[in-house]
């Protein structure tokens, strides 16, 4: 079995910083055609315009607010006009809502973060499942799968930290739509899976030790394995969920944490 995954074309949103923009690197590197979606575009630019702008270049990007659903619509689109196929989608894009009081009838930002983590996810999902149906090629063994969908949580969706309600209610909603739709799309021979970290040196991370780097002793000091992981660790667990090596595999959540998860959750921040 094999973990290889180049040929296959991705799309992968989220992909101007942090875990996506790891993500899209590692399957340029391993031989995917890989399409980065954000709404970022300076920063998809900054980040990817170069490798876009090669001779034989295997990514592209397009920039839109995947709240709106003609711009997931028109990011198939582009997919297609470019690769003219979708094997594997990585629904990287999230937001973390700075911590509120959980007793607040005014926050607004559960709301606002199922639509950010959630819907944006749960859309993506749909439509690209879609088109693979459609365009599945009949000539293929029907026991193997035509498409892997990969989402991203976080162990906050475990863990009780009031002040991130919005943020792990979202991702809790998250890990249940991907346990839904791996039973929905499973007949199509559509793999859907989730990672959920913690301990990982993602964008809203790097910001929280920017802002208070005293939190890196107390994040080490919660950790089994006793590190912060590179976003490169959590880019290779996508990669065996995306590839042959994981064809039996399906609604599953992964966590990636260094153990972190298994101990007491208010040890350290959970984002």
């Amino acid at each position: 079995m094999s973990f290889s995954i180049a040929g296959k074309t991705a799309i992968i949103t989220g992909a101007a910083n942090g875990v996506g923009l790891a993500i899209a690197r590692h399957f340029v590197d391993q031989g995917a055609n890989v399409m980065c979606a954000d709404m970022d575009e300076a920063r998809l630019i900054s980040e990817l315009g170069e490798l876009a702008k090669a001779e034989d270049a295997r990514v592209s990007y397009f920039a839109g607010d995947l709240r709106e659903k003609l711009t997931v619509a028109n990011l198939l689109s582009a997919t297609m006009d470019e690769f003219d196929a979708v094997d594997i989608l990585v629904n990287a894009s999230r937001q973390v809502a700075p911590t509120v009081d959980p007793l607040c009838p005014e926050d607004d930002n559960v709301a606002a973060l199922i639509e950010q983590n959630l819907m944006t996810s749960l859309r993506m999902t749909q439509q690209v499942a879609k088109w693979m149906i459609k365009n599945a090629d009949d000539s293929v063994d029907d026991e193997e799968p035509i498409g892997s969908i990969i989402n991203l949580s976080s162990v906050a969706a475990r863990m009780a930290q009031p002040g991130l309600l919005a943020f792990s209610v979202s991702c809790a909603a998250v890990e249940q739509m991907t346990r839904s739709m791996a039973v929905s799309l499973a007949p199509h021979r559509i793999r859907v899976n989730a990672v959920a970290f913690g301990s990982v040196l993602s964008a809203s991370m790097q910001d929280l030790l920017s802002e208070e780097p005293e939190y890196r002793e107390k994040i080490q000091a919660g950790t089994p394995l006793g590190r912060i992981a590179p976003p490169s660790d959590v880019a290779e667990t996508v990669q065996y969920l995306a590839s042959q090596g994981s064809n039996f595999v399906t609604g599953q959540v992964l966590t990636v944490d260094g153990g972190r998860s298994v101990l007491d959750p208010v040890s350290a921040p959970t984002h």
